[in-house]
């Protein structure tokens, strides 16, 4: 448990929220530290998900000549290639039985509990595999929780980010070799520093809480 001494305060919160921004220009001279992005890619690893069954991988891109690929398949955006590390969050192709034993496996290990005792928990989770439901759609959705968490971790370390779905998803599937990785591209997020733009400064535009909170 976090101590008084080491926790975030809120008004250090908001403020590293507010100055986060979608970036738009990234100053390709400037890459995060091992340090930095160790942290970051943690957050992802500690990233919230439904179950804790964590449906997705994270495709890191550091290789240069990889990413100057992609703005072509990005709307000719240059964050992906100018940015220090591309994230490139992904859906599993499929989510199988196999997968779930696996994951309930890991919570045995780790908690140094019994298979058994973990019963209720497995028939849960079997149970949902075998609804018709879209198991893509639900995949996806979770690849989004992950990108928050990812967000807000940027933040917080002073970290610029720019959350993009205006990319070729299959393009950068291929480019990526996702298929061989039981995987398919749902949301990209380029980190690094920014160049400083206009756009840095303008001041955040958002609707008044009394528009967006709704009290009980």
């Amino acid at each position: 448990m976090l101590t008084e001494e080491k926790k975030l305060s809120g008004t250090e919160l908001l403020a590293s929220l507010n100055w986060r921004y979608a970036c738009k220009n990234f100053d390709s001279s400037k890459k995060l530290s091992e340090e930095t992005w160790n942290a970051l890619e943690q957050s992802l690893i500690l990233s919230a998900s439904s179950f804790g069954l964590q449906p997705w991988k994270f495709v890191v891109v550091t290789d240069q000549k990889i990413k100057e690929q992609l703005p072509e398949f990005s709307w000719g955006q240059r964050q992906p290639a100018d940015c220090s590390h591309l994230v490139v969050i992904s859906r599993l192709n499929e989510l199988t039985e196999g997968y779930v034993h696996n994951y309930l496996d890991s919570i045995a290990a780790t908690r140094s509990v019994s298979r058994e005792s973990l019963s209720s928990y497995a028939d849960m989770m079997l149970g949902f595999l075998k609804n018709p439901a879209d198991k893509g759609v639900w995949m996806e959705k979770q690849c989004y929780i992950a990108l928050g968490t990812l967000l807000t971790s940027a933040a917080v370390l002073g970290v610029d980010a720019c959350p993009m779905e205006g990319f070729d998803a299959k393009a950068y599937d291929r480019i990526l070799g996702l298929e061989v990785q039981g995987c398919k591209s749902v949301v990209v997020c380029p980190l690094g520093y920014r160049a400083e733009d206009k756009y840095s400064q303008l001041k955040k535009v958002r609707f008044p809480a009394s528009d967006l909170v709704v009290r009980v």
